[in-house]
């Protein structure tokens, strides 16, 4: 099921590898890749970059590491993270990229799960290393990103790159686009992580397909915000700006975003939808607060909304202009994924003249499956399916809502050493998504929710926590939520809603009615905002239990909520 699509003509690659010596013998001189703080190598162009790949590569094989070793790769966002994984890519090993911020226990784990023998790693996980060496047993090789230590035997990567002869450049190992090129893993427990595999063809389709919807251009600037071993970052923003000929700034963390939007003047940002509902919240407080902003703001949007449906889009960046300098002043477009954004926050963006879109996809394929496009979009859809990706929906109930089956190229190989978990993410060649969703008469997709968090209400009927959640975020005073189902003493599941308060709300409120906040007040305050919720809900999906909680939901990189940590509890 298609919608009519406008495609660009982008260039065909094989794999990775073709894929990056193309755009350095395509854009040679011009900005690849650059961070914002002081790194060993911390600039590069696409020449300087093929060199540092080239260099790099051959300094693994006189090590005597072989073609198709396990190499893990863990680190800040930076530009010795994308040397490396490049390098790896295009020297026929396996990369295996683990997230910074998972316990040491799971790091551990995954470096075991994976045989990876060995790692290139930031300082901050020196001693990391230095005290689980007798544990790694299969690691024969540590290649820091920024001092070696002798005593450790850990190697230094700007060394082994300076002190390499670039020599003939035209050999480079022979890839097979069919070969696992990288594992990625989930976090978990001994034995249960999962390890999705990907080959480089799996990522050269989606590359392809990416670009042919959402086009790139050499003058882009991608502020690399999201953590790059994700694949949503790692594919989305950085092969694919690469493989465009854009620049890609790593910002120094998630408290400086607009500062380096404004450094760099940003052309793109790749976000999680909490990243924009900040920067939305953040702008429309600041609006709020001026008497004179408050009255205009909402006029010059219908206004400038009118204009634009007769074919003037520029008035709006001349009109909010002081706001778009904020952001860099050269915003071409917002992108959103890891979650569905919220459509208000899309509006909102909109109204002030950023361009605000979102995609859909997972891990397990490469990632994206569906995407929105700048002239094409809806803000309730996850997007139109990729041109060479077959998506269907399963065991559709009466509103047309089934779990979402998806086949193509971009599609993982499976899992780890799992024969039997790739054999339950399969069904007759397609992979079972785990996400409910639905097709719209004009082709778009509509995420519903994971299959696994639906409630089942009294009278049979599905509920989508997602759906109710998005509803609670919308109040000023709930900081985030998670609503499941709860066994009541009739045994039967009703919705219950665990919520966190936002604090700065509840002050300004105290100020604003010069009343003391206390448990009453917050108890009382939450309790009209589920009813108000509840009112625009049917019957069947209504709240009819909430609790308070003391602290923030536990979250992954992509600020995604673990509600397996909730429902153990």
């Amino acid at each position: 099921m298609k919608s009519k699509i406008k495609l660009n003509d982008v260039p065909k690659i094989a794999h990775v590898q073709e894929m990056i010596f193309n755009s350095c013998e395509t854009y040679k001189d011009k900005l690849a890749l650059e961070d914002l703080q002081q790194y060993p190598i911390n600039k590069v162009t696409f020449t300087q970059l093929k060199e540092n790949i080239l260099k790099f590569g051959k300094s693994l094989k006189s090590l005597g590491i072989k073609e198709r070793t396990h190499i893990a790769l863990i680190g800040d966002n930076r530009v010795q993270w994308s040397i490396s994984y490049l390098t790896l890519m295009s020297f026929n090993y396996v990369v295996v990229p683990i997230d910074k911020n998972l316990t040491n226990n799971e790091i551990i784990n995954i470096i075991y799960e994976s045989d990876s023998e060995a790692v290139i790693f930031s300082d901050s996980f020196a001693n990391f290393f230095s005290e689980n060496k007798s544990v790694l047993k299969k690691l024969r090789l540590f290649i820091s990103m920024d001092n070696a230590n002798t005593t450790e035997n850990f190697l230094s990567m700007k060394e082994l790159i300076d002190k390499q002869n670039i020599g003939d450049t035209t050999v480079l190992p022979h890839i097979n686009p069919e070969d696992m090129a990288e594992i990625i893993f989930t976090s978990g427990s001994l034995g249960r992580a999962k390890g999705v595999m990907l080959s480089q063809k799996n990522l050269a389709t989606n590359l392809m397909d990416m670009l042919g919807m959402l086009m790139m251009y050499p003058h882009d600037r991608f502020l690399s915000v999201l953590p790059i071993h994700h694949t949503y970052e790692c594919t989305c923003g950085m092969l694919c700006p690469l493989y465009a000929g854009s620049s890609i700034h790593y910002a120094r963390s998630l408290k400086t975003v607009a500062d380096d939007m404004q450094k760099v003047k940003a052309t793109i940002v790749l976000g999680v939808p909490l990243l924009f509902e900040k920067m939305f919240k953040k702008v429309m407080k600041a609006i709020n607060e001026d008497k004179k902003k408050a009255f205009l703001v909402p006029k010059l949007i219908s206004l400038t909304n009118l204009t634009q449906k007769f074919g003037i889009p520029d008035l709006k960046k001349k009109i909010f202009k002081e706001l778009q300098e904020k952001f860099g002043g050269a915003i071409r477009v917002f992108i959103v994924g890891g979650a569905a954004a919220d459509p208000v926050v899309a509006e909102g963006l909109q109204g002030f003249g950023f361009a605000f879109l979102q995609g859909y996809g997972l891990t397990e394929t490469s990632p994206i499956l569906a995407l929105n496009q700048i002239d094409n979009f809806k803000n309730n859809a996850a997007g139109i399916p990729l041109t060479n990706v077959e998506l269907k929906i399963m065991d559709k109930d009466e509103d047309g809502i089934g779990e979402i089956y998806a086949k193509g190229d971009n599609v993982m190989l499976g899992y780890y050493k799992d024969q039997e978990k790739t054999r339950e993410a399969f069904a007759d060649g397609w992979f079972k998504t785990g996400d409910l969703g639905f097709f719209d008469s004009d082709g778009f997709l509509h995420i519903s929710g994971r299959k696994k968090n639906v409630i089942i209400s009294k009278n049979g009927k599905n509920v989508f926590p997602e759906e109710v959640e998005d509803q609670l975020n919308h109040s000023k005073y709930i900081l985030e939520c998670l609503v499941y189902g709860e066994k009541n003493d009739k045994h039967d599941e009703i919705i219950a809603a665990q919520i966190v308060v936002d604090a700065e709300a509840f002050i300004l409120h105290s100020q604003e009615s010069n009343t003391q906040i206390n448990d009453k007040i917050i108890n009382e305050t939450i309790a009209k905002e589920v009813e108000k919720v509840n009112k625009n809900l049917a019957s069947y999906k209504r709240i009819a239990k909430f609790y308070i909680r003391e602290t923030e939901f536990v979250k992954t990189t992509t600020q995604k909520i673990k509600r397996y940590l909730v429902e153990e509890n």
